[in-house]
């Protein structure tokens, strides 16, 4: 075995040995976006099944002009996991028609997808002005000091959903520290509907979502030299209407034992067992309330798809 004192270890690592060798064991989310795993995401927001992006997005093109007349002049953008900025182009635009410049900073964790997202928004929105900010949100928020002037803090794609209740109110706190009475959030937010709809969304025909699953285990083999055996984990995607989420795991098809020589250990699996990859809640208006009002936000107004399938939310800082 390798002496892990004598390994540069990814910051990650501590996380991915208390998860394997807890019960249940997890995952934490954050490790789907690698370069790859940003790719996959990529395809996901393009697939039939997946609804989230295209209803959000209709809600960007066809209210765009109502949401920059309600935040007002003068605003500079930030937004919280931007990815490729696919979405985010429609909303500068409409900013960029209320004032002659628009600074924009996208922060990730993945820097593949900030150099795409930096190209798109310079290509479609000239009038933009382009900041890439690479951060890890588990390091704070702190960032947020640096940029100037009033903001507006975009989180968009219901990535609050992938929190649970207790943890989306401390990261939402934790935003509201870094931001001045003028500043705004708007917040994007899946919506509870039948499962029908929801399940296909996170288990597609084509197999993508499950790419995207597994690319945990690709990305642990190759950084933490891992021998997790691919063909012997299935993904798993079921909704619990108790805690209205939806629930992502990798489920072991066999008795085995997996080698983390980087960490020092050997973990095992029973046939069926279950590592919890992600969460992804879907909300009522009364759970959006009872997320912004303790982490230090009022809700002034929220723009639904025509189906009221997914939801942005403006809030004010109080």
């Amino acid at each position: 075995m390798i002496a892990r004192e004598l390994v540069a270890l990814p910051l990650y690592s501590e996380e991915v040995l208390e998860g394997l060798t807890s019960d249940p064991k997890s995952l934490p989310c954050k490790l789907f976006y690698d370069n790859c795993g940003s790719a996959l995401f990529e395809q996901i927001t393009h697939l039939p099944e997946y609804y989230l992006t295209r209803t959000e997005l209709e809600i960007l093109r066809e209210r765009s002009g109502e949401i920059g007349q309600e935040v007002g002049p003068g605003v500079t953008i930030v937004e919280l996991g931007a990815g490729t900025a696919a979405k985010t182009c429609t909303l500068l635009r409409a900013f960029s028609r209320r004032q002659m410049r628009v600074p924009y900073f996208p922060v990730d964790i993945s820097t593949a997808a900030l150099n795409e997202a930096q190209d798109r928004v310079q290509a479609q929105c000239p009038a933009v002005a382009v900041r890439p900010v690479v951060a890890d949100f588990s390091s704070g928020f702190e960032f947020l000091r640096s940029v100037p002037g009033r903001k507006l803090v975009l989180y968009l794609g219901s990535s609050i959903g992938n929190f649970d209740p207790s943890a989306a109110v401390n990261m939402l706190a934790k935003i509201r520290q870094q931001l001045s009475s003028e500043d705004a959030l708007l917040l994007g937010t899946d919506l509870v509907k039948n499962q029908s709809i929801l399940l296909p969304a996170y288990n597609d025909a084509s197999g993508v979502t499950e790419q995207f699953n597994m690319n945990i285990l690709c990305r642990l083999n190759r950084e933490l030299g891992a021998d997790f055996d691919l063909s012997s984990f299935r993904h798993v995607a079921s909704w619990n209407p108790q805690e209205s989420r939806i629930e992502i795991y990798l489920e072991s098809t066999r008795a085995q034992g997996v080698n983390i020589p980087s960490l020092n250990v050997r973990v095992r699996f029973d046939n069926g067992e279950r590592v919890h990859t992600e969460n992804s809640y879907k909300y009522t208006l009364k759970m959006v309330n009872q997320m912004l009002e303790p982490a230090g936000f009022a809700l002034t107004r929220t723009w639904f798809d025509r189906c009221k399938w997914f939801a942005l939310h403006l809030a004010r800082v109080t």
